[in-house]
């Protein structure tokens, strides 16, 4: 098992770090004693295994959240690296600049032409002032949407990967008409006459998710939290400090079974034991199929019936209780 010695651990991964240590303690000793160790350090690698599959089954939402946010993570442009063919990334949205905080053009999957839009953070410190931190401004939206109608007009299926704290909140982003930016994608894509599939492949707060989630079909996958406001904001509105933000996360209710079993996405997508940070081949071979059988599924259905299954699908979504 190979470990990347820039690999980053979170405070619950500390367990898997101290095997990593113990398995590197033996590799040294090995190589210097030349003493064959390969069979203890086989069985604390099976340890790793087993250890990150503990550590994973009974997280909480806050951990979920933490998980989500991993600098080791896989964003946009790896999922698209690992996921498609033939990517030729598309600039601009023909009235202001381009925003690199969203990323988006033509792919292939399984042989099919498909347009890819995502949210894109950064690797490092220089690239997530580059990205913006995956934070669009209007014209990332506005930019998505251009995209999405060169999409409609060659009739290609659109896949959005959402991973966003949320639209840029800067004054020059309202100035440029943030809010309705937002609102105007909600609005176009649920009138979008090709297939639409959305996955919430990271963090999906807000309107800056929502700009590019409205589709056909809503993913999440099984480490991402998905609602309208991150839990730190939550805390700070609520109780004047970041100190509860587990407390906002356990209230929210912003992990994929809640929102499944809200009825607000459609299906779960299983990552590789431990996170898709383990295994970025592995947690886009997970996701692949899903978007194939979905893009065929969609595609046996009019342009007319999938706009109207749309509208009702996002028309029935909420419901509340009377005390």
């Amino acid at each position: 098992m190979p470990q990347d010695k820039n690999r980053q651990f979170l405070e619950f991964e500390k367990p898997i770090k101290e095997l990593f240590d113990d398995i590197e303690g033996l590799k040294q000793k090995a190589e210097k004693s030349k003493i064959d160790l390969s069979d203890p350090i086989k069985k604390l690698e099976e340890r790793v295994i087993e250890t990150r599959k503990a550590i994973t089954q009974n997280l909480t939402p806050w951990q979920k959240v933490q998980l989500s946010r991993h600098p080791d993570r896989p964003y946009t442009l790896k999922y698209i690296d690992k996921l498609f063919t033939d990517f030729v990334e598309l600039f601009g949205d023909r009235n202001v600049r381009d925003d690199k905080a969203m990323v988006g053009g033509f792919a292939s999957l399984d042989g099919k032409t498909v347009m890819v839009i995502g949210q894109q953070k950064g690797i490092n410190t220089k690239a997530r002032q580059l990205r913006n931190f995956g934070m669009a401004n209007p014209e990332g939206y506005r930019k998505a949407l251009r995209l999405m109608k060169l999409a409609e007009k060659f009739n290609k299926p659109v896949i959005t990967l959402i991973d966003t704290p949320g639209a840029y909140p800067g004054l020059e982003a309202e100035e440029r008409g943030q809010g309705e930016a937002i609102a105007r994608n909600i609005y176009e894509m649920m009138r979008l006459k090709v297939p639409v599939i959305c996955v919430v492949i990271g963090e999906g707060a807000s309107g800056g998710a929502m700009g590019i989630g409205v589709g056909d079909r809503v993913f999440m996958l099984e480490n991402t939290w998905y609602t309208v406001i991150s839990p730190e904001s939550c805390s700070s509105i609520l109780w004047r400090s970041w100190d509860q933000k587990e407390k906002a996360a356990e209230q929210l209710k912003l992990t994929p079974d809640y929102m499944h079993q809200f009825g607000l996405i459609d299906e779960i997508i299983p990552e590789p034991v431990g996170g898709a940070h383990w295994d970025y081949t592995e947690a886009a071979n997970l996701l692949k199929p899903y978007l194939i059988n979905t893009i065929n599924e969609l595609s046996r259905l009019s342009p007319e019936e999938r706009v109207q299954k749309r509208i009702e699908k996002f028309g029935k979504m909420g419901f509340y209780d009377e005390l």
